[in-house]
C-alpha cells in the first residue's frame, strides 16, 4: 500500500520549521517542482564532511532515505559534486541543507544504504 504523497514544497517547509524548532540550522539551497520534485538533503557536519540523503520509495511504496553518497560521510567536495550531477539530470530537484554538527537531525523515514 502506498502512503499518500505530500507536495514537495510543503514537506520542505515543514522540515525547515521542524529544524528551526529544534535549533538545527536548515535552509533551502535549491527550489524544485513545488508539487512533485525529488528531494535531496545535505547533512553538513561542519567539519569538511557531509552526508547526502536522497528520498526514495521502496517496492511497497513506502518512503525511505537513501544514503546517496555511501554509508560514511564524504568530503564536502564529493557531496557538492554529487548534488551538481543530480541537478543536471533533474531540474525539478529540491536541495535542503542542514548544518548538523552533532548529528541531531532525524529523518522522517528510515535511512538505507
Amino acid at each position: 500500500m502506498h502512503e499518500p504523497a505530500v507536495k514537495a514544497g510543503l514537506w520542505i517547509s515543514a522540515q525547515v520549521r521542524t529544524c528551526d524548532i529544534n535549533a538545527i540550522p536548515a535552509f533551502v539551497r535549491r527550489r524544485g517542482d513545488p508539487d512533485a520534485g525529488s528531494i535531496l538533503i545535505r547533512l553538513d557536519h561542519l567539519n569538511g564532511r557531509s552526508i547526502v540523503l536522497s528520498q526514495i520509495r521502496d517496492a511497497e511504496g513506502q518512503r525511505k532515505w537513501l544514503m546517496a553518497t555511501g554509508p560514511e560521510p564524504v568530503d564536502d567536495a564529493a557531496a557538492e559534486a554529487y548534488l551538481e550531477r543530480r541537478v543536471r539530470s533533474d531540474p525539478d530537484i529540491w536541495i535542503l541543507e542542514i548544518e548538523d554538527r552533532h548529528a541531531a537531525y532525524k529523518p522522517d523515514a528510515p535511512v538505507v544504504t
